[in-house]
């Protein structure tokens, strides 16, 4: 079955980012756009500014001759821009001039200016004249000329000053109207090549960013998943943390802490239930035995007591997995030479019973291990059951440890076949049907190491019988 591979939320986040970017700078173009080309205003920088003020203020006295009224326009735009001059000539001749005027100004510019609308006259960077702006305007006073400007010199600049100018010329008909068949064209390559880097930057930004800022937005659900990572079933009750995870993904935390609630609750439920009946169990269990051993000795008196001596080692080994749920803080730090020995010394008399000889081998150096001593002690009393149970009844039963904090018990019996090497392991598993045992022991000596962090596994080799090995940390 194919793997659906998951959508990473920081590159959805980045993609959907630059696109809605570049939408909103796209319509925030097309929208001013529309406004200009509906408004149609002009735009004045200064000079052409003082040229307005200067029409609006051109008139002719009773004598016919050329005046400028000093207007409220004209006196607010003065005490503005109080450098302000201008010169203002008609076609009889006649002028009217104000302010400082430069002499480059007061010169006749020819006939290409006077068919010129209007046109800003400048100077290279390293002169100090000022630019002026040139109008033929249409006044009161009739047609007239306007030479205008808010400088005299450049040394008269307030310490920094920025020029935008910005000409859009659209193609006509003959008629003057906007011909848009070849301007439209034209014009969306302009907005594309002012766009383009715009985006560009937004983009590389948003790329640059928003991973980090993901990755702060999530720190705290990444620790939820940590602790998540650590739930196991002696950890059942574990609530993940709720303080520092997004908003958005809180309700997702808060409905797997109460999945994890209902699961402890039903696991509790459950044992509870398996602790209750094989309490239950061992009362009718001993009665039975204690009848089945007034009975005459008989063949069927024997084979009834063995089914109840399977029953009653079922009962305890449901008893024996409720070991499991004892928490870390009972353990202890002991000799492990001294745990096994005393587990060899309660088997050694039911090993002779069945025809054994069982054998302790320490190890000739001290290994401490930290250990839930009861379950441990259980674990072992299952593996040396085992090998009483499958080992043949002849030769020796031998328990040995090492300074690894390893312990083997050996048997001389048949051995366990290579494939059936893992099967064993698993609940309810019986190697022979025909057995005492009830396929649980070896399962429960497993869950036993692995909550005590070591292993338990079947050694291979060309020996007689079977070898299993547990393995506890040591503590050094």
């Amino acid at each position: 079955m194919k793997k659906i591979r998951t959508r990473s939320l920081q590159w959805i986040l980045v993609r959907r980012l630059i696109l809605l970017q570049a939408a909103t700078l796209l319509f925030f173009i097309v929208l001013c756009a529309a406004a200009l080309w509906i408004a149609n205003p002009r735009l004045l920088i200064d000079n052409e500014a003082a040229v307005a003020a200067v029409k609006d203020a051109v008139d002719r006295d009773k004598g016919g001759s050329l005046i400028v009224r000093e207007t409220e326009e004209l006196a607010a735009f003065r005490r503005g821009f109080p450098n302000v001059w201008y010169i203002v000539r008609d076609d009889r001749g006649q002028s009217v001039r104000s302010g400082t005027i430069p002499a480059v100004y007061t010169k006749d510019f020819g006939g290409l200016l006077g068919e010129a609308d209007h046109a800003t006259i400048g100077f290279s960077d390293e002169d100090m004249r000022p630019e002026a702006y040139i109008e033929n305007a249409s006044t009161r006073a009739g047609a007239v000329r306007i030479i205008a400007a808010t400088q005299s010199s450049r040394q008269e600049t307030d310490g920094l000053e920025i020029n935008i100018s910005a000409t859009v010329e659209v193609a006509r008909y003959p008629d003057g109207s906007r011909n848009w068949e070849r301007a439209l064209p034209a014009l969306a390559l302009v907005i594309a090549i002012l766009l383009l880097p715009i985006v560009l930057v937004m983009g590389a930004t948003t790329l640059v960013t928003t991973p980090a800022v993901v990755r702060r937005s999530f720190a705290g659900l990444v620790e939820t998943v940590r602790q998540a990572a650590r739930i196991d079933i002696g950890t059942r009750a574990m609530q993940l943390p709720v303080k520092h995870v997004p908003q958005e993904i809180a309700p997702l935390v808060h409905a797997f802490n109460e999945a994890l609630a209902r699961l402890a609750q039903g696991y509790d439920r459950h044992n509870r239930f398996l602790t209750d009946a094989a309490h239950e169990l061992r009362t009718p269990i001993a009665i039975l035995r204690t009848r089945a051993e007034l009975l005459r000795q008989e063949p069927q008196s024997a084979r009834l007591l063995h089914d109840i001596e399977r029953l009653s080692h079922l009962a305890q080994q449901l008893l024996d997995h409720q070991l499991l749920d004892r928490p870390s803080d009972q353990r202890e730090i002991v000799d492990l030479e001294g745990l096994v020995s005393r587990v060899a010394a309660d088997f050694a008399p039911l090993a002779v019973e069945a025809g054994y000889d069982l054998a302790f081998e320490p190890s000739p150096d001290k290994t401490r291990v930290e250990v839930n001593v009861p379950q441990i002690e259980r674990a072992l009393a299952n593996l040396v059951r085992n090998a009483i149970e499958h080992g043949g009844g002849v030769g020796t039963i031998t328990i040995a440890i090492d300074k690894a904090g390893g312990i083997e018990v050996r048997d001389e019996g048949p051995g366990i076949p290579v494939e059936e090497q893992e099967n064993v392991f698993e609940p309810f598993y019986r190697l022979r049907p025909q057995s005492r045992g009830a396929g649980l022991g070896l399962n429960l000596a497993r869950q036993i190491a692995l909550l005590h962090q070591g292993t338990i596994r079947i050694l291979a080799g060309s020996w007689r019988g079977a070898r299993i090995r547990m393995e506890l940390p040591v503590c050094l």
